[in-house]
């Protein structure tokens, strides 16, 4: 029986100081994985490095790592092939936008590339710059977080834009490195409700006094709710671990049913969908 287990498989995850970054991190020592994790300033990260190896079997290296710098990418990679001997799962999971660069004319090309650098070409590097270790080791998996704003049309020009084509290089990875055993896989997530994104939302009401916008969100969403760290770490240790051996070149949507419809209330208006179904 194959096991949801990281033994033997070194990773390293990107963005990893706070929020998903940092759950995925715990997720996979959790499982017995070895973690490198990496984000601009060494004392965030050390500091989850410090608590995940105290709680979990797996062990956790910390490295301090731009990866929009394409040295820093190539010292992250060595650094970790050093600790571990090899990588064989990587998650690029660093990212971030510009919420007030949120439609094209108010993007300005220092923003827009701003964007591209960290949501599309640092994924490009890290990928192109861990392929000779996970092919030397017999192949490996790689996970990109992506945005179900990458799939249509909500706004945040750049950041979507980016998010867009991380999806057509991960499936280059799968088609050209399948033979060497690599996976390549995005996951594109809709709102994930960490602290910041919680607070960030309910402020809302608070500036302009009206409903917040986590209210008029949760509308969008069939399930009710947004996502939680711990789906997306639970998902991605899936795409990691060897129960996903015959999964690659696919966008696993993780969006509580955001991107299937209209909004919830709109259908319920429409076809009174929100009456319970009775036994005849």
């Amino acid at each position: 029986m194959v096991e949801l287990s990281l033994a033997d498989r070194p990773a390293i995850v990107t963005g990893a100081s706070r929020g998903i970054g940092r759950e995925i991190a715990a997720r996979f020592a959790e499982a017995g994985g070895d973690v490198v994790v990496c984000s601009r300033t060494y004392e965030d990260v050390d500091a989850v490095a410090t608590e995940l190896t105290a709680e979990h079997d797996g062990r956790v290296v910390p490295v301090e790592c731009d990866v929009t710098d394409r040295d820093a990418v190539r010292d992250l990679v060595d650094t970790t092939v050093e600790e571990f001997g090899t990588v064989r799962v990587l998650v690029n999971n660093a990212g971030g936008a510009d919420e007030s660069a949120n439609l094209l004319h108010r993007c300005d090309e220092a923003t827009f590339e701003w964007m591209v650098d960290l949501n599309l070409k640092s994924q490009f590097l890290l990928s192109k710059e861990v392929l000779p270790a996970m092919v030397a080791a017999g192949g490996g998996s790689m996970i990109h977080m992506g945005s179900v704003n990458g799939l249509f049309g909500i706004g945040l020009s750049g950041y979507s834009e980016a998010k867009s084509g991380l999806l057509a290089l991960s499936r280059n990875i799968a088609a050209h490195y399948g033979q060497h055993g690599i996976r390549s896989n995005v996951v594109s997530a809709a709102t994930i409700e960490t602290a910041n994104r919680r607070a960030e939302m309910e402020n809302t009401e608070e500036r302009t006094g009206e409903t917040s916008a986590r209210e008029r969100w949760l509308d969008q969403y069939p399930l009710g709710r947004f996502g939680t760290p711990r789906e997306v770490a639970d998902t991605t240790l899936f795409l990691a671990s060897e129960l996903s051996s015959f999964v690659t070149g696919e966008n696993l949507v993780l969006d509580g049913g955001l991107t299937t419809s209209l909004p919830t209330p709109f259908i319920n208006d429409v076809y009174d969908a929100d009456e319970p179904p009775t036994t005849n």
